[in-house]
């Protein structure tokens, strides 16, 4: 990414001398609001997730998390399975019908764009709140062999985070994400 890129860009509008500013949104703020916007999508009762893979600021492919094409999802069902059985977040995957949104997001891309893209994700709990977008170990595999380089993510306080090293993501089989 360009120098500067992550941070806000003060332009001046309205009547040319100045006295009122714009604030251009920065890249990453530009396309987590989008990825924002790809999670309202989700069929998922629990949580909703939005991812948007971007390479050189243009988007190569979005998804969302939900039951795999053709499948009935919870919300047609009206009732999560993994809430029903009080299934703790972030455990006993087998048991939800979604694929998660990264995974939706590479699956749906051209490949040869992937290579030194980035992904945006963007989360939110059943409340509204914001959820951790940290990639659960298969996504952060998925990633990896999709040769994504960079991934940013919306954090539970609504602050960004940028990952180049996909070693950092490293989760124990513990705390696999909460998605």
């Amino acid at each position: 990414m360009p120098a500067g890129s992550r941070s806000a860009d003060k332009r001046p509008v309205g009547d040319g001398n100045g006295k009122k500013t714009y604030c251009r949104p920065s890249w990453d703020e530009y396309f987590i609001e989008i990825a924002k916007v790809v999670s309202s999508r989700s069929t998922c009762l629990r949580r909703r997730y939005g991812a948007v893979i971007v390479k050189d600021h243009v988007i190569v492919s979005t998804g969302y998390n939900g039951a795999p094409r053709g499948s009935l999802n919870c919300i047609d069902r009206g009732v999560c399975r993994r809430q029903e059985l009080n299934v703790p977040a972030g455990e006993r995957y087998e048991l939800c019908e979604a694929v998660h949104a990264e995974q939706n997001a590479i699956v749906n891309g051209a490949p040869e764009r992937m290579k030194d893209s980035t992904i945006y994700i963007a989360g939110f709990e059943e409340s509204g709140e914001f959820a951790e977008g940290k990639p659960c170990l298969l996504c952060k595999r998925m990633i990896q062999n999709a040769m994504i380089k960079e991934v940013v993510f919306l954090k539970k306080d609504g602050s960004l985070a940028h990952v180049e090293d996909l070693r950092s993501l490293e989760t124990s089989p513990l705390t696999l994400g909460a998605k």
